[in-house]
């Protein structure tokens, strides 16, 4: 392949402005599918929690053709948590595409990918998104990405980037705003900015061999692949190559299959060149960051620094009396064998083991971060248990600093005070307040201790309408003590099975997490006390019969609906002498000691 027609570049964004759709409507317009072929939506989006949760978890990797150039794909997950995978992935692209929402403009995740994108020297090439959205207001966001990029001491050669706006949903994309779209108008005007405004890569095939891995993909037929981009020289099938291990050690392994990208597929080649993105094969163990080189000149590229994990908490086996019924990973020899797995393909994810207990610290960058991987794990059938989340703290100056998340806030006017309210309770810190058309933007800082847990209460207080979102910030200070949840638990106080009659009883007294008919054990949670102190309660305790009685002047017994609560709602829930069980087919809530139980 020719080296100057190359061009790779990442699509990065805050989550659901539209990437992922984006690259969809790419590959359509480029001409590779037939007309009469069934294509997925979300093309790229190939795990069912991205399917199902509409956001991409991991970054892919795809291609397309256009006027005779290869152009390289790069899809990047646009969450915060998830900012590890955009770390790495940056150092394949040699340009980098800013979506932004025409409407909402410039959002906390944008200013940390193009802080990442910046910092490796990319050139930032801009698309506004969702130009036919009621609201749009392209030109305003086009002033609030230049005056990002001045905040963020972008060189003067970036300040002039080209734009592009576009609706990916439509499948359209014009150079100025008030262009006319036709039937006839497609994607070629951000194809062109592509190819026009992006270096083909550096970097010489007559040079010793640099193949640094930043994915890795999994193939059931060859096992782990490692995915990056060839800096320097070439590769070829059964080549010997020698693979500098993240340690610093020097393994000599042989390449079995070379991939090239598609579409979202992968397929065989014989060899690769300089600038080439590739898939290989051949090292059982390959990892994120290692590089393969020359045997006869090893020159291993520089690691890829991770910014350090914010958040952490503990996997231990469950010993629940329902333990082992469910799962078919149970012990802590799976547990700990399927997260050192995953720390191979997620670097900035840290497996610790519990000197106290048996079990591991697992740390990552938020709740979404730990939830995902708790119910990838869960759906492979490991049954577990896991304990609050807890922030890392550090210690600088014999002082403690934490960190802290730069939160943005977007509500209805009425529901301002409230949410002022209860985060300068959580330490927050209102740094600024924008009122438009009765809707709200506040933006604050928080340390991330104040905002765990926190997302459900504010659903709660804004009657679902508001919408926030956060990125880390900084380590500052330590913020002092935070009241966590308020109110107590129903507590089980036997083992049984839940009884309609006893349950209406209870549902004055709070909200409950189940229905009738549901086996429990001592010490599980089913339920929130309103009152602060936790309560004890006989979830099986049926009405007392008699023969006085007469059966047609019962009451029917009608439950108010329970409280469907997700794996992440569990995660936020819990208190510290709290624990969430994890099977493939239950979320139960339970007390560390059921000796906390009287009576």
């Amino acid at each position: 392949m020719d080296q100057q027609k190359i061009r790779n570049v990442a699509i990065i964004a805050h989550v659901d402005h539209g990437k992922t759709t984006l690259v969809d409507q790419l590959f359509r317009h480029s001409g590779m599918f037939r007309d009469n072929q069934e294509v997925a939506e979300r093309l790229m989006d190939s795990m069912d929690l991205e399917k199902e949760r509409g956001i991409t978890i991991s970054s892919k990797n795809g291609s397309y053709a256009y006027k005779g150039h290869h152009l390289n794909i790069i899809d990047t997950p646009g969450h915060a948590d998830f900012g590890g995978q955009v770390e790495r992935v940056l150092r394949m692209a040699d340009g980098a595409v800013l979506l932004v929402d025409a409407k909402e403009g410039p959002m906390p995740q944008t200013f940390f990918v193009v802080k990442k994108a910046l910092a490796a020297n990319l050139p930032i090439l801009v698309v506004i998104n969702k130009i036919d959205k009621p609201g749009a207001r392209p030109e305003w966001v086009v002033d609030q990405v230049f005056d990002l990029l001045v905040r963020l001491n972008a060189p003067e050669e970036t300040l002039d980037f080209p734009v592009v706006y576009a609706s990916a949903k439509e499948g359209y994309a014009i150079s100025d705003p008030s262009e006319p779209v036709t039937d006839e108008t497609g994607m070629s005007v951000i194809s062109d900015m592509i190819v026009n405004h992006v270096q083909p890569p550096s970097g010489s095939p007559d040079l010793p061999l640099q193949l640094q891995i930043n994915t890795i993909d999994y193939s059931p037929y060859l096992g782990r692949l490692g995915i990056g981009k060839l800096v320097n020289g070439t590769i070829s099938i059964n080549n010997n190559v020698v693979v500098a291990r993240r340690d610093g050690s020097i393994k000599p392994i042989r390449i079995t299959k070379i991939f090239r990208f598609e579409a979202d597929q992968q397929i065989p080649v014989d060899s690769a060149t300089t600038g080439e993105i590739v898939a290989v094969a051949g090292m059982d163990d390959v990892t994120v960051g290692v590089t393969f080189t020359d045997p006869d000149d090893p020159k291993p590229l520089p690691l890829i620094q991770i910014d350090p994990p914010t958040i952490s908490m503990n996997f231990i086996p469950n010993d629940s009396p329902f333990a082992g019924l469910d799962g078919k990973y149970v012990t802590s020899r799976h547990l700990e064998d399927r997260l050192n797995k995953e720390t191979l393909a997620d670097v900035a994810l840290q497996v610790e083991q519990l000197t106290d207990r048996v079990g591991f610290r697992v740390s990552g960058r938020g709740e979404l971060h730990l939830s995902i991987l708790i119910e990838k794990m869960r759906r492979e059938g490991y049954e577990f248990q896991v304990t609050r989340p807890t922030v890392i703290m550090q210690e600088e100056d014999g002082k403690t600093i934490e960190p802290y998340e730069e939160l943005t806030v977007d509500v209805d006017e009425q529901f301002q005070g409230v949410v002022i309210e209860k985060l300068g309770k959580l330490k927050g810190i209102l740094l600024d307040m924008q009122i438009e058309n009765k809707l709200a933007k506040l933006k604050f800082k928080v340390p991330t201790r104040g905002l765990l847990g926190y997302r459900s209460e504010f659903m709660t207080d804004t009657r679902g309408m508001g919408v926030m979102n956060y990125v880390f910030a900084e380590w500052g200070p330590y913020a002092g003590d935070i009241q966590s949840r308020q109110n107590g638990v129903m507590i089980v106080k036997e083992a049984c099975t839940t009884v309609a009659y006893a349950l209406f009883n209870l549902q004055e007294r709070g909200q409950l997490f189940l229905g009738a008919g549901v086996k429990v054990y001592k010490g599980q949670i089913i339920g929130d006390n309103s009152r602060p102190a936790d309560m004890v309660v006989n979830p099986a305790k049926g009405k007392k019969l008699s023969n006085v009685r007469a059966s047609g002047t019962d009451q029917a017994v009608v439950l108010t609906p329970h409280l469907d609560m997700s794996l992440e709602d569990c995660i936020a829930y819990i208190d510290d002498d709290e624990l969430v069980e994890i099977t493939p087919s239950e979320i139960r809530l339970r007390k560390k000691n059921d000796a906390v139980i009287r009576g």
